[in-house]
């Protein structure tokens, strides 16, 4: 059980004392029925609660598929730049929701919402190799002499080693190529790239683990993510499942994120 005005402000963009506000006027209802008392416990699983024209819907953890657009950053708060956050709707937003991982500002592409802690834990370890896959436009040609070296762990600028990495290039495009790393160093594409003498345009997350953007997500769109296609983001990967999938799906993600 919990409190009412707790459970409303935990879920929605109101202070305590918004929802003290909104009982007040009697803009808050409990299974149809307008209510008053702050303090009423109410059960999640089963109460129907409805805060001003928005009826909140109980979810244990929440776990979003977000289509990252360039120019967000992945934070909880950011003084300068528009955050990720801020394009989650309402149905979807809780206080709790954070970005478990991070894209560049300037890349596009998936970016995983949740607020259940131990599952972003489990994601972001280094033990874990949580694979992630990323299509890149380049400034030259896409060269097979690519895979031997990301394969090897290339040394980048700075002399960091990088972990062995997947990369192949795209039958559509010759400037493109998909690549997939097990790790997330600084800008780490790019200075891979750039350590076998190419250059990144654009790059776009495509995959985190198991789980594939849904291609029809058009930008700054959100998609809720089901428990039983959690495990699968953990321990169904495949690589050559992914380059299937951007083989299929080229043309639609090319047009719908401007790549």
């Amino acid at each position: 059980m919990e409190r009412l005005d707790k459970y409303i402000a935990d879920r929605t963009d109101y202070s305590r004392k918004d929802v003290k506000l909104l009982l007040k006027k009697g803009a808050v209802t409990v299974n149809g029925k307008s209510v008053t008392d702050a303090g009423m416990k109410i059960d999640p699983e089963k109460d129907r609660v409805k805060a001003g024209d928005r009826e909140l819907v109980w979810r244990r953890n929440t776990y979003i598929m977000l289509n990252k657009p360039d120019g967000y950053v992945c934070s909880t708060r950011d003084g300068q730049s528009e955050i990720v956050l801020s394009l989650v709707p309402d149905d979807l937003k809780n206080k709790d929701i954070f970005p478990a991982g991070r894209l560049d500002k300037d890349s596009k592409g998936f970016v995983f919402l949740t607020d259940d802690g131990a599952l972003a834990h489990r994601i972001l370890s280094p033990k874990k190799h949580l694979t992630k896959c990323y299509l890149v436009r380049l400034a030259e040609k896409y060269s097979e002499e690519y895979e031997d070296a990301f394969a090897s762990g290339l040394t980048i600028d700075c002399g960091e080693k990088c972990l062995p990495a997947r990369v192949c290039g795209v039958s559509h495009d010759d400037h493109f190529s998909l690549v997939g790393l097990d790790e997330g160093k600084f800008h780490q594409v790019k200075r891979m790239f750039s350590a076998v003498g190419n250059e990144v345009v654009s790059l776009f997350r495509v995959s985190i683990g198991g789980i594939r953007i849904n291609p029809d997500l058009a930008p700054g769109e959100c998609l809720e993510i089901l428990d039983n296609e959690i495990e699968k983001m953990l321990s169904e990967f495949d690589f050559s499942d992914v380059r299937k999938f951007v083989e299929t799906s080229f043309y639609l993600l090319l047009t719908n994120n401007d790549l």
